[in-house]
């Protein structure tokens, strides 16, 4: 049994630039960290000649073509097992659609087990791209490529995507102690909404293409959020950061009517009367978890409590996708 995990992540700025209809024309920066919350996939040799793939729904079929799944259908082609049949069950520690990578996490786990079955030796950078491939290119899928990336390399990295999809990845030159406060004082809360994230992105990618000016000036603004909080993050100036972080969502909902909703909004506002310096909605929008820095944690917790919304706690992950 070949048994493999990727992390999840958070954005820590620059969301949203990259997308190809954006870096483009502009280049593309943000800064990604992994999280110790993963995608697992569990991969195992059959012997009843049939593929049976084991998620939020059961497949069992004897043919690839018939797989509903789409990311095992094709990563299953591109590694070259269609006609070996196997057994392919996922777990995870957080559900999908909640703004942590978990799309792009799952493909890059399932490529790493599938390589790993075949005995194959895989790069980083080859396995992220791989995944890049089969998401963005043969799924058309409306999504950028950091999750992939950080889901293959781990840490807390800073990428910037040339015009060409070059994707440059540079590790975030963070103090230690800067590190550990950042670490210590982000606080994630689950809203309790779920989403798609290509139904949000697909509105500001289609806008991009159209080179809608206001789409574009507001990725503009946010790339430049995203190397003002480089340099914030690298300064140990992590109050800098955190209003940031609120500038960076205050542009994150004008991108569009579906970034956020009024309870979201109303949850926002507490959270900064009662403990939280800055924060945002964490992927696409919609739902998903919502992220503060606080320098009062333990206002923050006993409020968001209050409300009904649950704490997952997190540490930053070193390791990028991996067989254990």
């Amino acid at each position: 049994m070949i048994i493999a995990r990727s992390p999840l992540r958070i954005t820590l700025g620059g969301g949203g630039t990259d997308l190809a209809s954006y870096y483009e024309k502009k280049e593309g920066f943000l800064i990604s960290a992994a999280i110790d919350k993963y995608v697992y996939i569990l991969i195992n040799k059959t012997f009843n000649q049939s593929f049976l793939v084991k998620y939020s729904k059961l497949e069992c079929v004897k043919h690839v073509s018939e797989l509903q799944h789409p990311i095992v259908r094709e990563a299953l082609h591109m590694t070259g097992l269609a006609q070996t049949p196997l057994e392919i069950c996922s777990m995870a520690d957080i559900p999908a659609g909640t703004g942590l990578g978990s799309s792009s996490t799952f493909t890059t786990a399932l490529l790493c087990a599938l390589h790993g079955y075949k005995g194959d030796i895989i790069g980083t950078r080859h396995l992220a791209e791989e995944a890049c491939t089969i998401e963005i290119e043969r799924l058309r899928e409306p999504i950028g490529k950091q999750d992939q990336y950080i889901s293959a390399y781990g840490g807390i990295v800073c990428m910037n995507i040339q015009k060409d999809g070059f994707v440059q990845i540079e590790p975030l030159n963070i103090s230690q102690e800067a590190l550990y406060n950042l670490e210590d004082n982000l606080i994630l809360f689950f809203t309790g909404y779920s989403h798609s994230a290509g139904n949000i992105l697909n509105e500001q990618d289609e806008k991009s293409k159209r080179n809608d000016g206001d789409m574009l000036k507001n990725l503009d603004f946010v790339k430049q959020l995203g190397l003002d909080s480089k340099n914030a993050l690298e300064k140990g100036d992590l109050n800098k950061f955190a209003d940031i972080m609120n500038i960076h969502w205050g542009y994150k909902k004008k991108r569009s009517g579906g970034m956020s909703n009024p309870k979201i909004d109303e949850w926002y506002e507490y959270a900064l009367k009662n403990g939280a310096l800055g924060g945002k909605l964490i992927g696409a929008g919609g739902g998903g978890f919502l992220m503060f820095y606080a320098d009062n944690k333990v206002k923050l917790r006993a409020a968001m409590n209050r409300l009904g919304l649950e704490e997952v706690r997190f540490r930053f992950e070193k390791e990028g996708a991996k067989l254990l």
